[in-house]
């Protein structure tokens, strides 16, 4: 495959040749501030300095031109739209036809512009994958980062082209008014489901959804599942091995997991309350019987985790069983009038999480050009089992008995997952491909190099170890210098931590804060969650299902407003901006939860929990990533 430095040679507009990245010069570069460390003539912040300074002028070359080039374009419309206005006075068709042509021709010229973008988009991506793998940094996250949140940002201007998007619309508008409507008066405006048929806007939104708009919704749902998307295999043969690894039905069943899971958290909610009641403690223990399957999630995440490095089937195998036991546990405590019994099923059903598992499947197995699609399937199955829970939970209002075995609303959401979970396992059992590893570990084998990678603090205190690799032959410097696309193969993001602390220390200080958000959310919403029941039972007298459906209608949310933000909201203001206003909304939410005055009535306990649990989930779409524009580059 063709390196990207000659991709770009060969590609770029030969007039606009002095305004596109240099990238020849910054792999120099690259390759120069090597050879300074290596002979101590530069320290590492120097180093980390002046790249960051070469590159904001490059992308302010970029986008200097880039809006120069928009108002060129904006110039033009704006003269043939007094054209047009003379037409729409004195109609003449050959004059309307050429009018016609001549916006095509700045259709065209917008194109010529798009592709500018795209190629140094994927330039300024490359050249950060080159920096982070030649010294084993970081070095992205921090640069798009600190960027991308600054008010002046630059690089904002070539992945969020706001106005590029006015200038195809301007095109859209104009050329819809000269087609012939039949005598219809009615704009673009008033039929927006009606897309004007003309070859150069089809070519025009092809090129925007190439760059950046087409994939929105996805990217947000696959970012959202933490779930990293990766560029296209360089080779065929990486595409080959991806595809023998790749199994449709043991997908399948990953997700199926995500969708019992998040229905064995939810099913619980509604009747927790009664459920302690019935053996003997306080309604609110059900807090605690619902959190603690939470808890329990906190360490068998790390440890399925490393587990995922050797097989995939067994850590599904046994999470199954163990959410079978932790059901049947949750059940039986009732006729064993346990409360103890009942805490140690969820327990159970928390140490059974294979969620880490699914992602690791998703991420390590699902060929690059479906992945975004697998992930944004993790988060529906998610939300779609979140908000299936309660409202099978308020379908579960029989009682009676078999023996000695007492089935009711409290205990059949424990039978009921039981019974679910064995037939999982069934077909798990009979249905899962183990992928080949044998490949993987070869690949790994024979680049040592690319799974070094210093850890993040060494970027912000340049401390600690050297930078360079400290293996790999001049050999293989070069074959690094010539094939841009191998850098795409960095193995580090998927190796899995083995323990807590070596969790925690790959955590770079931002995502730290991140998660330290991410954790007051979250418990937010469990509050929100666990206490549903008994407040609603205490001031307004819900019962079970009245209960049941409130909390399937806040599951239901999910999606629309993941849709809205990833679709539409994220593309309009900064992702510093939405996480202000959330967290803005999410404080309200829970100040307005509160009994203030001496009634508190059921239109304000919903409007509270729809205000806390819509922003809760619009944060945890933003942030446990370093941001949307960060998935761009990456």
């Amino acid at each position: 495959m063709v390196n990207f430095g000659k991709k770009l040679m060969a590609d770029q507009i030969p007039e606009w040749k002095g305004y596109y990245i240099n990238y020849k010069l910054m792999k120099k570069k690259v390759k120069q501030y090597g050879g300074q460390l290596q002979q101590g003539e530069k320290d590492r912040r120097r180093v980390l300095k002046d790249f960051s300074k070469m590159l904001d002028d490059q992308i302010e070359k970029i986008v200097l031109f880039l809006l120069e080039q928009q108002g060129m374009l904006a110039s033009r419309i704006e003269k043939l739209g007094k054209q047009r206005a003379i037409l729409a006075e004195q109609p003449d068709i050959s004059a309307i036809t050429k009018l016609r042509e001549a916006y095509r021709e700045v259709g065209l010229d917008l194109i010529k512009l798009l592709k500018f973008v795209d190629l140094n988009a994927t330039g300024i991506r490359k050249i950060l994958k080159k920096f982070d793998k030649r010294f084993g940094y970081r070095f992205t996250d921090y640069y798009v980062t600190t960027r991308s949140n600054h008010p002046y940002s630059q690089i904002q201007q070539v992945f969020k082209h706001v106005g590029v998007g006015a200038v195809v619309g301007a095109l859209s508008r104009n050329l819809a008014d000269l087609q012939e409507r039949q005598g219809s008066y009615l704009s673009i405006y008033d039929q927006p489901s009606t897309a004007l048929k003309d070859p150069i806007i089809d070519m025009i939104n092809s090129s925007v959804d190439k760059l950046t708009r087409s994939t929105n919704f996805l990217r947000f749902l696959g970012q959202h599942a933490l779930i990293a998307d990766e560029e296209s295999p360089s080779t065929a043969g990486e595409e080959e091995i991806e595809d023998k690894k790749y199994h449709f039905m043991s997908l399948m069943l990953n997700l199926v997991n995500t969708f019992l899971y998040m229905v064995n958290t939810y099913i619980i909610v509604p009747t927790a309350d009664d459920y302690s009641v019935s053996l003997g403690a306080a309604s609110t223990v059900c807090g605690v019987v619902i959190g603690s399957m939470a808890v329990a999630q906190i360490f068998s995440s790390v440890y399925f985790s490393a587990w995922s490095n050797k097989s995939y089937f067994k850590p599904l195998v046994f999470s199954s069983i163990v959410l079978f036991l932790g059901n049947v546990c949750y059940a039986m405590a009732y006729d064993m009038k346990s409360l103890t019994v009942l805490i140690i099923g969820r327990l159970l059903c928390g140490l059974g999480s294979a969620r880490a598992v699914n992602r690791r499947y998703i991420s390590d197995c699902v060929p690059a050009r479906i992945r975004m699609q697998a992930s944004a399937g993790f988060v529906s199955a998610s939300a779609l089992g979140m908000a299936c829970g309660p409202a099978l939970a308020g379908l579960l209002q029989w009682k009676f008995k078999i023996y000695m075995v007492t089935f009711n609303q409290s205990t059949l959401p424990g039978w009921v997952m039981a019974v679910a979970w064995l037939l999982y396992l069934i077909w798990l059992w009979f249905s899962f491909k183990e992928p080949n590893r044998a490949t993987e570990m070869n690949d790994i084998q024979q680049n040592p190099a690319s799974v070094q990678r210093a850890d993040i603090n060494q970027l912000e205190n340049g401390l600690a170890q050297p930078l360079l690799r400290d293996s790999g032959s001049k050999q293989n410097e070069d074959e690094d210098e010539e094939v841009d696309d191998s850098e795409d193969a960095a193995h580090d993001s998927r190796k899995a931590a083995t323990s807590i602390g070596s969790a925690y220390r790959l955590l770079t200080p931002s995502v730290k804060v991140q998660l330290l958000i991410y954790f007051m959310l979250k418990y937010a919403m469990e509050i929100l969650l666990s206490e549903s029941s008994v407040i609603t039972n205490h001031y307004f007298n819900w019962n079970t299902s009245a209960v049941a459906i409130f909390l399937a209608i806040l599951g239901l949310t999910v999606l629309p407003v993941n849709a809205v933000v990833g679709t539409y909201i994220s593309n309009m203001f900064e992702d510093r901006q939405l996480l202000m206003v959330s967290q803005i909304a999410l404080l309200v939410g829970i100040v307005l939860s509160f009994k203030i005055t001496s009634t508190y009535s059921a239109v304000q306990y919903v409007s509270s929990a729809l205000i806390t649990f819509v922003s809760a989930e619009v944060l945890e779409g933003k942030t446990p990533q370093n941001h949307i524009l960060l998935g761009m580059f990456i």
